[in-house]
């Protein structure tokens, strides 16, 4: 299963709306020696299905043998045929599941279809690992919206510009690949206008062989404000850009924005008269979109965390300090105390250099 897991993340950043799933087949002989036969992952594009691709590796040798599989295998008809009946089909033995798919379609008809034909099926190998993999895919389907990581570079006192607004370069060069591999598994990223326009971001993956991989960029802004000869605009053919706006915005503006290959998503208002950005990232979700990263603004980062909007939040730390009179990296949230049953509980801490990166998630009831 662990193998199986390795691959379902090459799909990540490729596959939305479908989950990034891995299979592996294995056979064992006579003698008690066991062999992978097949492996496959969900494509680009979200088909083939992994375990399509594993049985088409396999071919005969798929026979007897166990399948190892991320997701509990599909037992519908879409664009393909049931995965549950592509396995039965093969004539596998056993089949082992990570996590149940929570989508209605599926959510356990697909382990009962195997049961049913007289397959062996072990189902929670892994799980934890597996429902981390594709939360994004689970948000999409249980709450509407894509799961939503934040990301941060920033100094010590939680800075991100100085008083003048120069922010090039806080981190160093390993931070700043580490955003870009995080960019290739996203299937969208987002910033506001005010760092679009203070910026003039590419938002796009430039690592070496991962090119190709830039995800969908996303700008909230409400007015349009964001100029029509930014790189963002000017490369919206090659690498498409969104541009989440108001019911009442500008439509002379936007429609000179959509003849220039600019997808408008018009989002309604919250009480407060600022775009409901729940509402937002529901319609995201309605795109296709499961993985949103988001880098910046301060502004949008204390919208979205004022709403309970932001999943977890990758952190970059720079062994910097600039400040009170700096750019801060999340604006004012409106607290009046601190509730320590609530925020972020932190996975992870590791060196980048000479910068540190905290890995932090929601901290649910329980946790």
């Amino acid at each position: 299963m662990r193998v199986a897991l390795t691959l379902a993340w090459r799909g990540l950043g490729q596959v939305a709306p479908n989950p990034a799933v891995g299979c592996v087949l294995v056979q064992t002989d006579t003698d008690g020696y066991a062999a992978i036969v097949g492996r496959g992952w969900t494509q680009v594009g979200g088909r083939p299905h992994a375990e399509t691709e594993a049985l088409r590796r396999a071919g005969d040798r798929a026979r007897g043998a166990t399948a190892y599989v991320t997701l509990e295998p599909c037992a519908h008809t879409g664009k393909t045929g049931p995965c549950s009946q592509a396995l039965i089909d093969a004539g596998v033995a056993r089949v082992v599941v990570a996590c149940t798919d929570p989508d209605p379609r599926v959510s356990g008809s697909g382990i009962r279809m195997l049961k049913d034909a007289g397959i062996a099926v072990t189902e929670g190998v892994r799980e934890d690992e597996a429902l981390a993999l594709n939360a994004g895919f689970i948000s999409r389907v249980t709450r509407k919206r894509p799961e939503v990581l934040l990301k941060i570079a920033s100094t010590l006192d939680g800075k991100i510009a100085t008083p003048t607004g120069k922010s090039h370069w806080i981190t160093g060069e390993m931070a700043r690949e580490r955003t870009h591999l995080v960019r290739a598994q996203t299937d969208a990223i987002m910033v506001g206008s005010a760092t679009a326009l203070a910026d003039n971001p590419d938002l796009t993956c430039r690592l070496p062989g991962l090119n190709g991989r830039s995800p969908i960029r996303v700008v909230a802004d409400g007015r349009l404000r964001i100029s029509m000869t930014s790189k963002l605009v000017r490369t919206a053919l090659e690498t498409p850009l969104i541009l989440l706006t108001r019911e009442d915005a500008n439509a002379e503006r936007a429609k000179a924005f959509a003849d220039l290959g600019v997808e408008l998503i018009y989002v309604p208002l919250a009480a407060d008269n600022h775009m409901d950005m729940t509402a937002g990232l529901e319609l995201l979700a309605e795109r296709g979109i499961t993985r949103l990263m988001v880098e910046g603004g301060a502004r949008l980062a204390a919208s979205l965390m004022r709403d309970g909007l932001i999943d977890r939040i990758e952190w970059f730390q720079a062994p910097k300090i600039i400040g009170d009179d700096g750019y801060s990296a999340v604006a004012a949230l409106g607290l009046d105390e601190i509730d320590l049953d609530e925020g972020f509980e932190r996975l992870g801490v590791r060196a980048l250099g000479e910068d540190v990166l905290t890995s932090l998630r929601v901290r649910h009831e329980g946790n």
